[in-house]
C-alpha cells in the first residue's frame, strides 16, 4: 500500500505541475491576478508533493521492500543502511526522481525567499519551471517510473547496487551535481520570464543572479567531488579522463561561469543584455543535454546510466522542445533589447566579454570533441575516439589566455581604464612569476619541463594579482579589518574562486607533468623504492565486508630507516553481483600523496601493484572548494537582500502593465 502512496504522489504532482505551467501563464496574459496568484501556492504543493514520493522511495529501500522493481534492482539484504539511502538515487529511475525534487525544491526556493520580484515576473519564472518539471514528470511516468510492482512474486533478496556506488562520494556527489545542474533552470526561467513579458531591461539580472551563483557553486562543488571519487575508487589513480559523461557537467560550468560574470555586467552597466539572455538559454540547454548524454544510452561511461534508446528519445523530443522554443522565442525578442551604455577598449566590461568569449570557446570546443564520435558513428563512419590529446591542446593556451584576462579584469574600472598606472603591479607582479616558473622545474629534479614552467607561471601570476587587487582594497579602506567588513562580499567572493581557480591549475600542472608511477609484481617480503620511500608488502589476508569479500594486502612505507605508514589497499569481490573493485589505499599529504592500488592476483601468491607518487594532487580538490566557497559567499551580499521592487526602473514598471 506505502509504495501506491508514493505513485500517487508522482501523479498528483504531475497534475500540480500542469497547473503550474497554465494557470500563471493565463493569468499573465488575461491580467487576472487570482490566476497569477496561483503560481506560489502550486510550486509549494508540488514541493510537497515530490517530497512524499522521495520519502516513499526511501522507505522501500530502508525496509527492503523487494515487491519495487527498482528497490529490487538496487539493493539487497546485506547493504548497509547508508548505501541504500544512496541506492534511491543509484540508478535511472530513483535518480530522475531526485532530479524533479530538486527542481521542485527550486522552484519553493525562488518562491519564498523573492518577495522583492514582481508578482506578475515570479508568476512566469515559476510556470517555467513547471512547464520543465511537467515535461520530466511525463518522462518518468510514462518510461521510468520508479515504482512499478513486482507481483505477486516478489524475490527474496536484491541484486545490489551497483559496486561502484558503494562509497561515501556517491552520497554527496550526485545531490550536489544535480543542485547545479537543475539550479541553473532557474536562470534559465528568470530569462524566459523576461522574454515572455518583453521586459528586457536590466532588472531580471539582477533578479536572476544570486540564483546563477549559487547553482554555479554546487556544480562546482558536484563536479570536484566526482573527480575526488573516480581517483580513489576507480582504482587508475587519475583526477579527470575527458569521459564524455564528465565532459556533459563541465560543459554547462563552462556555459555558467561566463553567464555569472555577464550577469554582473548587465545588472552594473545594462550592456550584454542580448548576450546574457542567450547564455541563460545555453547554460540549461546544455544540462538538458548533459540529461540526454547520460541516459539515453548513447554513451558508454562508468558514469553513465544504461538505458534502452526509446528512453532517449523521448528526452531527445524534450530537449529540442526546450531548446527550439526557447531560442525561437529570443530570436523573437531579442531583436528589441536595447544596450545603453558605452565602454572603452580597456575596460572592466571588455575584459569580461573578452572572457566570456574564451569560455564559450572552451566549451563548444568540449562539445564538439564529446559529440563527435557519437556523430561520425552515426553516419556510419565507425568508431572513433577524441581523447586527452585533443582536450589538452585546446583547452592549455586557451585557459592560459583566460587567465590572462582574470588577471587585468578586477583592477581594471568601468566604462574606461586607460591609466597605465592601474597595471604596472600586474607587469611587475608578471615577471616575477615569469621568472619563479622558469626557476620552479629545475627544484624538483629529473628533466626539465617547459609545460611545468609554463603552468607554474600562468597560476602564479593568477594568485599574485588576486593578492594585488585584495591589497589595494586594503590600502583604500585602511586595512585587512575594515576591507573585510566594508567591501562588497560579491568582491570577497571573487577573490577566493579567482585564487581558487590559480591553485587548481597549480595542481593540475604538478601532477599531470610529475607523477612517478610504477606497475609492478610484487609478494609478501618484497621492496620497491618509490621516490624516497621504500615500499614493503609485509601481508596477505582474506577480509569479509558486510556484503564482499576482500582480498587485503599489508603494505608498510618507510622512510630512511623509519616506519612512516601502514596502509591496506583491498581487491573486493561483491557477494550479490560477482563484481570486483579496487579500493586504493592513498596517503595524502599537503604537497604529495602516495597511492596503492592491488591489480590482478598472479600465479605463485604475487599481486600486480601499482604504486604512485601523486605531487601537489589535492590541490585540485582544495581550489575547487576555494571555488565554490567563493560562489557560497558572494550569494550573502547585502545588494542581495534588498528587495528589488524599490530600484526597478520606471520603464520595468509600464512594461508590466503594458
Amino acid at each position: 500500500m506505502i509504495p501506491e502512496i508514493g505513485h500517487f504522489a508522482l501523479v498528483l504532482s504531475f497534475a500540480v505541475s500542469i497547473c503550474l505551467a497554465t494557470f500563471p501563464l493565463y493569468g499573465y496574459f488575461t491580467r487576472q491576478q487570482g490566476f497569477l496568484a496561483t503560481a506560489q501556492p502550486l510550486t509549494l504543493l508540488q514541493g510537497f508533493t515530490l517530497a512524499v514520493s522521495f520519502g516513499v522511495l526511501i522507505y522501500g529501500f530502508l525496509t527492503h521492500d523487494f515487491t519495487i522493481k527498482y528497490v529490487a534492482d538496487n539493493s539487497n539484504l546485506d547493504l548497509p543502511w547508508y548505501f541504500r539511502m544512496s541506492a534511491v538515487w543509484g540508478a535511472h529511475e530513483g535518480s530522475l526522481l531526485l532530479w524533479v525534487l530538486i527542481l521542485s525544491l527550486w522552484g519553493v526556493a525562488v518562491a519564498l525567499f523573492s518577495r522583492g520580484i514582481p508578482v506578475h515576473m515570479s508568476a512566469l519564472v515559476l510556470a517555467v519551471m513547471g512547464i520543465i518539471g511537467a515535461g520530466f514528470l511525463a518522462f518518468m511516468l510514462f518510461t521510468s517510473n520508479p515504482f512499478v510492482r513486482i507481483l505477486p512474486f516478489a524475490p527474496p533478496n536484491g541484486a545490489d547496487l551497483n559496486p561502484l556506488l558503494q562509497d561515501p562520494g556517491l552520497i554527496f556527489h550526485p545531490p550536489m551535481l544535480y543542485m547545479g545542474y537543475v539550479g541553473l533552470s532557474v536562470a534559465f526561467a528568470f530569462a524566459m520570464a523576461s522574454l515572455i513579458s518583453g521586459e528586457l531591461n536590466s532588472m531580471w539580472a539582477r533578479w536572476s543572479r544570486p540564483w546563477t551563483t549559487v547553482a554555479w557553486a554546487f556544480l562546482t562543488l558536484g563536479i570536484a567531488l566526482g573527480s575526488w571519487w573516480a581517483y580513489y575508487e576507480l582504482g587508475w589513480g587519475g583526477w579527470w579522463f575527458w569521459d564524455p559523461v564528465e565532459n556533459a557537467s563541465l560543459i554547462p560550468w563552462l556555459v555558467a561561469t561566463a553567464l555569472m560574470h555577464s550577469l554582473a555586467v548587465t545588472e552594473k552597466r545594462g550592456l550584454f543584455r542580448s548576450w546574457t539572455l542567450l547564455l541563460a538559454i545555453a547554460a540549461f540547454s546544455l544540462s538538458l543535454l548533459g540529461t540526454f548524454l547520460v541516459r539515453s544510452g548513447v554513451l558508454t561511461s562508468v558514469h553513465a546510466f544504461a538505458n534502452d534508446p526509446e528512453r532517449g528519445v523521448f528526452i531527445l523530443g524534450f530537449l529540442v522542445a526546450v531548446i527550439g522554443g526557447s531560442l525561437t522565442l529570443y530570436a523573437v525578442r531579442a531583436s528589441k533589447v536595447s544596450e545603453s551604455g558605452e565602454f572603452g577598449w580597456i575596460s572592466r566590461e571588455s575584459f569580461l566579454l573578452f572572457n566570456n568569449l574564451i569560455l564559450t570557446v572552451m566549451a563548444v570546443s568540449v562539445l564538439l570533441g564529446t559529440l563527435y564520435p557519437l556523430l561520425v558513428d552515426a553516419m556510419g563512419g565507425g568508431k572513433v575516439s577524441v581523447g586527452a590529446p585533443f582536450f589538452n591542446a585546446v583547452f592549455v593556451p586557451l585557459t592560459a589566455i583566460l587567465v590572462s584576462g582574470m588577471a587585468f579584469g578586477p583592477l581594471s574600472k568601468w566604462r574606461q581604464a586607460d591609466d597605465p598606472r592601474l597595471y604596472r603591479p600586474l607587469i611587475v607582479t608578471m615577471i616575477v612569476s615569469v621568472v619563479v616558473g622558469l626557476v620552479w622545474p629545475t627544484t624538483l629534479g629529473g628533466e626539465y619541463s617547459i609545460a611545468t614552467a609554463f603552468g607554474v607561471t600562468i597560476a602564479l601570476w593568477l594568485a599574485i594579482a588576486t593578492a594585488v587587487d585584495f591589497v589595494n582594497k586594503a590600502r583604500s579602506f585602511g586595512g585587512i579589518r575594515r576591507t573585510f567588513a566594508r567591501v562588497e562580499r560579491g568582491m570577497i567572493g571573487m577573490w577566493f574562486a579567482h585564487l581558487g581557480v590559480a591553485i587548481v591549475i597549480f595542481g593540475v600542472v604538478m601532477v599531470e607533468n610529475h607523477t612517478e608511477h610504477r606497475d609492478l609484481r610484487m609478494g609478501v617480503g618484497d621492496r620497491q623504492q618509490l621516490g624516497s620511500y621504500e615500499v614493503r608488502m609485509t601481508d596477505l589476508s582474506v577480509l569479509r565486508g558486510p556484503n564482499y569479500v576482500a582480498d587485503q594486502a599489508t603494505f608498510e612505507i618507510y622512510r630512511g630507516d623509519r616506519l612512516y605508514k601502514t596502509v591496506s589497499p583491498q581487491k573486493r569481490r561483491y557477494n550479490a553481483s560477482g563484481m570486483v573493485m579496487t579500493e586504493a589505499s592513498i596517503d595524502s599529504g599537503f604537497t604529495r600523496d602516495l597511492y596503492i592500488a592491488m591489480g590482478e592476483p598472479l600465479d605463485g601468491g604475487d599481486w600486480a601493484v601499482r604504486l604512485s607518487v601523486k605531487p601537489f594532487v589535492d590541490w585540485i580538490w582544495a581550489g575547487a572548494f576555494l571555488m565554490g566557497l567563493g560562489g557560497f559567499i558572494s550569494v550573502t551580499d547585502k545588494r542581495y537582500r534588498q528587495r528589488a521592487v524599490e530600484k526597478q526602473p520606471e520603464s520595468c514598471v509600464e512594461g508590466a502593465k503594458a
